[in-house]
């Protein structure tokens, strides 16, 4: 007995030519991961700073460093494209943009949304 199977085997995940609503819903999913490990840092960053003045003073010299500005922008911009990728996905949700030229036309309105909020976000960090 012979089954035909046209399923494939070995999916090749870098071939495959994804849409956009497609690779905005996974790089939501990327930046939540991202926040995870992200808000710690940054919850770290808030507890030493209330510890005491000197530790205050050590948090304020260590987050005027370059690489300190630059992880908590990174931080700030995965937190700005989620949120934005969330409420997205929320007003989907609802039963709004379900065609595929709305979830095109929304995904990219979260693409420009998140990419003017995360430079204004670091304007304000720099």
């Amino acid at each position: 007995m012979t089954v035909n199977d046209k399923r494939p085997v070995n999916l090749d995940l870098g071939s495959i030519d994804m849409p956009l609503p497609a690779l905005v819903s996974i790089t939501h999913r990327v930046t939540g991961l991202l926040l995870v490990a992200g808000v710690a840092v940054l919850l770290w960053l808030l507890d030493a700073s209330l510890a005491s003045e000197e530790s205050f003073s050590a948090i304020q010299a260590l987050t005027s460093s370059f690489f300190c500005k630059l992880i908590i922008w990174l931080v700030l911009a995965a937190l700005i494209y989620h949120t934005v990728a969330g409420i997205k996905h929320l007003i989907n949700d609802m039963g709004v943009g379900e065609t595929l030229e709305a979830g095109v036309a929304s995904a990219k309105a979260v693409l420009v949304v998140s990419l003017v909020l995360i430079v204004l976000m670091g304007a304000l960090i720099w």
